[in-house]
């Protein structure tokens, strides 16, 4: 027998699963090694207000942004909408500290979930779900505002059984074409909300009528694709352990159409595993921001939209194969 040769290594081609949703892995080698700097370049399809920003800690630049309008529609007496991601105690409470420390009446604030967890039937949890996106944005940034200068209960709105199929309509309606700005953070499948790479997202057209089709597409139910099952069986409200069987499979969510409409977007790249460097984001990142406007990476859709993105550096940096790290 031959002694193996280990360097330099030979490569091993193979298709990729069915269930991955963005298969082009030439592209994805391209990305991949993409450092901050160049993911801070433009490229020639971006929106002119499509901008990205690298960052050691995006968070406070989300919270300053989100208290900066509220306080602005205040101080003016206006009327302001926000569709917020969730969940997010980590922003909800700071930011819910400053309104308090400031005494900033939130009496024209409406905020709306994004989206919110639905059993195999299409039941949509209710707020009292210990997991559920709104019993998060209500414990959690509702309630912990001061009640003199706490938003009408009226004024929060979440995805529930009855609503969901006006869900859409409402926002536009309250938010007067759309909401004043959308907050969010892409998920493994680069899902904005749950506008996950799934059939009830998939457009009948294709080509630039197909991507128009997507684009307008208003909130529904949906079966969640198994890669965001997974990712969030790794996010606090699941113990962070990978108890998939405890993650509802289906959601309600906004659809794309709520996002186009928005007048702000602002959007963070920020998640990794528990404080470590590993994350699920890092290459989720660079297709959101430098692949294909796809509905295989739904959050591509925010490269046509004035957004602002922000990036941590610990997710901007590129990543290889590094076998000695083991699992």
């Amino acid at each position: 027998m031959k002694d193996i040769i280990f360097d330099p290594s030979t490569k091993f081609d193979f298709k990729c699963a069915d269930y991955v949703p963005f298969k082009d892995r030439e592209l994805c080698e391209k990305l991949r090694l993409m450092s901050g700097t160049e993911l801070e370049k433009r490229e020639a399809w971006h929106h002119p207000e499509f901008n990205i920003k690298v960052m050691m800690n995006p968070h406070p630049v989300l919270i300053a942004t989100l208290f900066e309008r509220i306080k602005e529609a205040s101080d003016n007496n206006r009327k302001i909408t926000l569709i917020l991601g969730n969940p997010e105690p980590d922003t909800y409470i700071p930011l819910a500290q400053l309104i308090n420390y400031f005494k900033v009446d939130c009496k024209n604030v409406h905020i709306f979930a994004m989206d919110e967890w639905a059993d195999q039937d299409g039941n949509i949890a209710p707020e009292t779900y210990q997991a559920g996106f709104a019993h998060s944005m209500l414990k959690y940034f509702v309630y912990q505002i001061d009640p003199k200068l706490r938003m009408p209960l009226e004024n929060v709105h979440y995805p529930t059984t009855e609503n969901i199929s006006y869900y859409s309509k409402l926002i536009t309606e309250i938010g007067e074409g759309g909401a004043d700005i959308c907050s969010s953070s892409p998920g493994w499948t680069g899902h904005m909300a749950f506008i996950d790479p799934v059939p009830e997202f998939f457009p009948k057209a294709t080509g630039d009528a197909g991507i128009e089709e997507w684009l307008n597409m208003e909130a529904r139910l949906v079966k969640l694709h198994p890669l965001t099952v997974a990712q969030n069986s790794l996010h606090g409200v699941f113990g962070q352990s990978g108890y998939i069987q405890a993650v509802p499979p289906c959601a309600a969510t906004i659809g794309p159409v709520d996002v186009k409409n928005a007048r702000e977007r602002i959007e963070v790249h920020a998640l990794m595993t528990n404080g470590t460097f590993s994350s699920w984001q890092r290459m989720t990142s660079r297709l959101v921001l430098h692949g294909p406007v796809t509905p295989e990476v739904p959050s591509s859709m925010l490269q046509l939209m004035k957004t602002q993105v922000l990036v941590s550096d610990e997710l901007a940096a590129p990543f290889e194969c590094w076998e000695k790290v083991g699992y």
